[in-house]
């Protein structure tokens, strides 16, 4: 019998894979909310059908010498990735600060990395105290497997009326280089463009990128490994010297215990309209009222948090989106400064626009793609020391997915409500989620127990500060705004 097919992992994806720690799972956990229940066997039957289309879900990962591979598991078994269980609701609590609760654990439960790296979780009879059926859809993917906007579009595929995945007219195996997309597709275009625009000091990362984009020169030799690590240590530095966050009790030492929470969708269009009344983007309102939420949330605290700042890391995304069912990690981070100690929420909400602003047009998404692919190439302490630069500067992850415009469907039931949280790196405590859905803007937020025991009391302002913006956007002179 012939050995499973293997296909190389990505230097980027390798990094991601690496990147678990007793503290922060590098795990994408989404929550789907349907009515009327969902079957278990109904459930296995869409999964099996669509899902398994993509190649990616019956790959388990193999490690080697030079990093890593997807080779199809031969064992693969689909009742072991769609499971059911009953929801434990103790007295006195609502089912759906119950079903918070069994994400939360779900978020700490490390995937087998004996099997493909996901698995769906179905909670049945989910009843709200109304005598309507309902069920849960946990969906646990590892971020080596894709990025959020890449795992949207494949969990899209098992809805009613979902698309599958492109068939390749030739099964082509990928180059095993060690930054095959990145040298071929994104930095040999643009390398010499970067290098000189955005006025690096020093040869260090001009060399760096040098040896990304040519990708046939010999990487594998320990020394070698060694020296670039120390030299993309080295080129690190410049982030390194970003000013700290301001001290608050949302940094600190990462535990394993987590909290989940979420909260009623805002209206898509009342946020439009603020952002044209406010000349912002919808972007723009909803960072601001995230800033304004934890403000609020760490004053009620007991914390002064006059002229503070906190930094959150923004994935940006590196790929056309018709593109997506690829899979795979194609995106960027930005750091974006919010302005918490900020009350005044025009005020707050001119200075995260400004940001915002400032950010664009740079090249700050590629050249940490390019730093995630070399730290795929180094010893694990290494690329923990890099990455740790990163969370040392920050306070949260903050990421924003454009979902469907339409509420969706799934086995002839309707998906009423749609959350997901991003993974935190290092000791970073904060996950801040946005995805907007069938007309409406959902907020989510996954923090660290030790940090932030209550992460409702801030998913609860979100919507007070939006109210804010929206009545002093309501009190401009309209008719001369037009005029």
């Amino acid at each position: 019998m012939s050995a499973p097919r293997a296909e190389r992992m990505s230097r980027v994806d390798y990094a991601w894979l690496r990147m678990d720690s007793d503290a922060n799972l590098m795990m994408i956990v989404g929550v789907w909310l349907l009515e009327p229940a969902l079957g278990l066997a109904e459930l296995r039957e869409r999964v099996g059908g669509a899902l398994l289309k993509y190649g990616r879900f019956r790959q388990k990962v193999v490690h080697d010498a030079l990093g890593a591979s997807w080779v199809e598991d031969e064992a693969f078994d689909l009742d072991h990735h769609v499971t059911a269980e009953t929801l434990d609701v103790p007295p006195g609590t609502a089912p759906l600060e119950a079903l918070k609760t069994r994400v939360a654990e779900l978020t700490g439960d490390p995937l087998d990395s004996d099997r493909p790296l996901w698995q769906f979780h179905l909670v049945e009879w989910l009843d709200e105290g109304d005598g309507q059926g309902r069920s849960a859809l946990i969906a646990r993917v590892h971020h080596c497997v894709g990025d959020g906007i890449a795992l949207i579009s494949v969990l899209l595929s098992i809805t009613d009326g979902g698309t599958p995945p492109p068939v390749r007219e030739h099964d082509v195996e990928p180059p095993a280089d060690s930054a095959e997309w990145l040298a071929d597709v994104f930095i040999k275009p643009v390398a010499d463009v970067t290098i000189k625009a955005i006025g690096l000091t020093g040869d260090g990362m001009a060399k760096s990128i040098e040896l990304m984009a040519h990708p046939t020169q010999p990487l594998a030799g320990g020394l070698e490994i060694a020296r670039i690590g120390a030299q993309a240590v080295s080129d690190l530095a410049s982030l390194a010297l970003m000013p700290d966050d301001s001290p608050t009790r949302l940094k600190g030492k990462a535990t394993p215990g987590k909290r989940v929470a979420w909260g009623e969708p805002l209206p898509l269009t009342e946020v439009k309209a603020v952002g044209q009344a406010l000349d912002a983007s919808i972007n723009d309102v909803l960072l601001s009222c995230v800033a304004g939420a934890i403000g609020s949330y760490l004053r009620e605290q007991g914390e002064d948090t006059a002229g503070k700042e906190i930094r959150a890391m923004i994935p940006f995304n590196l790929r056309p989106l018709e593109q997506a069912w690829k899979l795979g990690n194609r995106f960027g981070l930005v750091p974006l400064v919010l302005p918490i100690g900020i009350e005044h929420p025009v005020e707050r909400l001119a200075a995260v626009r400004a940001r915002m602003n400032a950010l664009k047009g740079g090249y700050q998404p590629v050249l940490v793609f390019a730093l995630l692919a070399l730290a795929g190439l180094l010893v694990k302490p290494a690329q923990d020391a890099m990455l740790n630069l990163f969370a040392k500067k920050t306070t949260a992850v903050m990421t924003n997915v454009p979902g469907p415009r339409e509420a969706l469907r799934m086995c002839g039931r309707t998906i009423r409500q749609v959350m997901f949280w991003v993974p935190q790196s290092g000791d970073i405590g904060l996950g801040v989620s946005i995805l907007s859905y069938a007309g409406g803007v959902q907020f989510g937020l996954i923090t660290d127990d030790a940090m932030c025991p209550d992460p409702e009391a801030i998913i609860e302002r979100f919507q007070p500060e939006f109210e804010q913006l929206l009545y002093l956007a309501l009190m401009l002179p309209w008719g001369d705004a037009e005029e």
